[in-house]
């Protein structure tokens, strides 16, 4: 019968460390995908996500059962990333660059952002690079955190302010501020569609 993520923390606690290869095996892609989301680096996410899991290991211990590890390990997954953005003060407009690929020809054609598109939307398909990395490097890393689970992850509110450790209003002003932020960044894309001129039949 396989491990639940309780049983596999309890076997740890009581001495048997190769249960925590469960755990890892389990998790480690959540985690990384986080860490590549907030870090916008694969190098980076893969140093956070073996970081994070370390520091859970050495904190099993304190893991409280009103929280799924996945939330657990998740919250010093952030944290971990925050911090090596922080300390690191890195230009985050190569991040931003990497958040998605780059369309190819046939992609920009199709993808032209309408004036209600909103900022997650934008962010992907707006076909200025310099416009999209001006709007990511405009973020705090706790904004982009929060953008990023709301927006990318489909986070609600109460599990990004669990994630993050901060009130749920702060987690919605975060967010908040992040598409604010990111409107005004982006309102260069945010151009009226220009009416098609009709065919020789009449009709568009």
């Amino acid at each position: 019968m396989e491990l639940t993520d309780q049983n596999a923390i309890d076997q740890v606690l009581s001495g048997d460390r190769d249960a925590y290869r469960t755990l890892m095996d389990r998790h480690f892609q959540y985690v990384f995908r986080i860490a590549f989301r907030i870090t916008g680096n694969e190098s980076d996410a893969e140093d956070v996500a073996q970081e994070s899991f370390l520091r859970a290991y050495n904190k099993l211990s304190t893991f409280r059962h009103d929280a799924t590890f996945s939330t657990w390990i998740s919250r010093i997954a952030m944290n971990t990333a925050i911090n090596l953005i922080e300390r690191r003060k890195r230009d985050l407009t190569e991040r931003a660059d990497r958040i998605a690929d780059e369309p190819t020809p046939e992609e920009q054609t199709r993808q032209i952002p309408d004036h209600k598109a909103g900022p997650e939307r934008l962010l992907l398909d707006s076909e200025s690079t310099t416009i999209r990395q001006a709007a990511m490097d405009s973020l705090t890393p706790m904004e982009r955190t929060a953008f990023t689970l709301r927006h990318m992850e489909e986070l609600p509110i109460a599990e990004i302010a669990t994630a993050l450790n901060i009130p749920a209003n702060s987690a919605k002003q975060a967010v908040f501020r992040a598409v604010g932020k990111l409107r005004r960044a982006l309102a260069p894309t945010l151009r009226p569609l220009t009416p098609r001129p009709l065919t020789q039949g009449g009709t568009r």
